[in-house]
């Protein structure tokens, strides 16, 4: 009796063990992390086609964006997610020229990444003033991506801000940190 009694329980706690392990994981994913796959050339040199990334989607309860962080979000497809880097900050003012350079209230932005001078300048050639919790974003590979300039995408909302391009877990040969990537 006292054997059956004992792998009852042994079963019971398995039983639980695996709930508590499964629950865990799914309030991580849910509001801590999420693994998510590169597509596109938009990002490189900094993320490439392919590299699988972990976003972290917490940090942004508790700090704002910050100029130059790696961001995803979303734009109005429930599950397609865009990958840029954060150029505009809210309340800034930010125009493209005719020669590529970007402009903050301004100023020239000096940029330590990218890949090519932009041809197009989109919707910022124009100035464009940033609301309160307006992002403005590209792509590091300029010309081949789709983000603040274009209509499609325009400005970037804090809420539509998913989380921060946190660490690359592959290829093997690159995992790491993204920051300052």
């Amino acid at each position: 009796m006292k054997r059956k009694k004992a792998s009852t329980q042994k079963l019971l706690d398995g039983i639980l063990y695996l709930l508590f392990v499964v629950t865990a994981m799914f309030l991580l994913l849910q509001f801590v992390g999420q693994r998510t796959t590169v597509k596109g050339s938009s990002m490189e040199p900094a993320l490439s086609q392919g590299d699988q990334i972990l976003i972290d989607k917490l940090s942004y309860h508790f700090k704002e964006p910050e100029r130059f962080d790696i961001v995803v979000f979303r734009k109005n497809e429930e599950n397609f997610f865009y990958i840029k880097r954060i150029i505009g900050l809210p309340g800034e003012h930010v125009q493209i020229s005719r020669e590529g350079d970007i402009y903050i209230d301004g100023r020239i932005l000096e940029e330590y990444y990218g890949k090519e001078r932009m041809i197009y300048q989109g919707l910022a050639e124009t100035e464009i003033i940033l609301g309160a919790d307006e992002y403005f974003v590209l792509g590091d590979n300029r010309n081949e991506s789709m983000d603040s300039r274009y209509e499609e995408v325009g400005t970037v909302k804090k809420s539509e801000i998913v989380g921060h391009a946190a660490l690359r877990l592959y290829p093997m040969d690159a995992v790491g940190s993204l920051e300052n990537q």
